[in-house]
């Protein structure tokens, strides 16, 4: 069915404004006139065929329903999301506390990123040498460089903002972190520690390239970043 203009107003006025305002105003307006409800048809979203104005009332409503359960689904799955990655920074708090030293925070560090986060590789990257209890320590995963390093220059950018990062580092940062290793990193997080980065930073990789986009929420990223650095420092001590 074609679309009739009503009498006397032009479509997209001023005036047809004032009608639809009205019959927003008035919702008993069809019930004082049935006969204009039963004569009104509008064209199907789907075809050519015309529906009842009821008909595209109940149409709009189950499209909307429909939004709102794709929400809701998102909105219970980041959830559940949001719950698994707290219960794993629980459980390297619970870690962390158990350790004794320098050595043990390492050690339950590099269990948790394994076994709780299921990081491909990682590394520990300490730029303050006077870090209590450092001395002497020895592990593939930490590495002491000082801050006015030459070779930290590559860092840069990281340090002055001392926000975490994650998604795609530069090459000739993968391959500083990681060596010969770093051709299989897909995708990494970079966590500063200590107060502006003065203790280094934390760096965590993986294979797959979708694992820590740009994208994500560093909120729980920080927590961690918190969480190894007073563990580190107060167990060095």
């Amino acid at each position: 069915m074609n679309k009739q203009p009503i009498r006397g107003v032009e479509p997209g006025s001023a005036a047809e404004d004032q009608i639809a305002e009205h019959l927003i105003a008035h919702p008993d307006f069809f019930e004082r006139h049935p006969g204009a409800l039963a004569r009104l048809q509008l064209p199907h979203q789907r075809g050519s065929a015309a529906v009842s104005l009821v008909e595209r009332q109940v149409l709009v409503l189950r499209e909307k329903h429909a939004a709102l359960e794709m929400k809701l689904q998102e909105l219970i799955e980041n959830g559940r999301a949001s719950d698994a990655i707290a219960d794993r920074v629980h459980r390297l708090a619970r870690r962390l506390l158990r350790a004794r030293d320098f050595a043990e925070v390492i050690g339950a560090l590099e269990t948790s990123l394994r076994e709780d986060f299921g990081a491909s590789r990682w590394v520990t990257l300490v730029t303050d040498p006077t870090v209590p209890g450092l001395d002497g320590q020895s592990s593939p995963h930490l590495r002491l460089v000082p801050r006015s390093s030459p070779e930290l220059k590559i860092f840069e950018t990281f340090f002055e903002s001392a926000r975490p990062r994650s998604g795609q580092i530069r090459d000739t940062q993968r391959e500083y972190l990681f060596g010969a290793d770093g051709n299989q990193v897909g995708s990494t997080v970079l966590i500063p520690l200590g107060e502006r980065a003065a203790l280094g930073l934390l760096a965590i990789a993986s294979h797959d390239t979708e694992r820590y986009l740009p994208t994500m929420s560093t909120d729980f990223l920080v927590r961690i970043g918190e969480l190894v650095t007073e563990a580190l420092t107060a167990r060095g001590a």
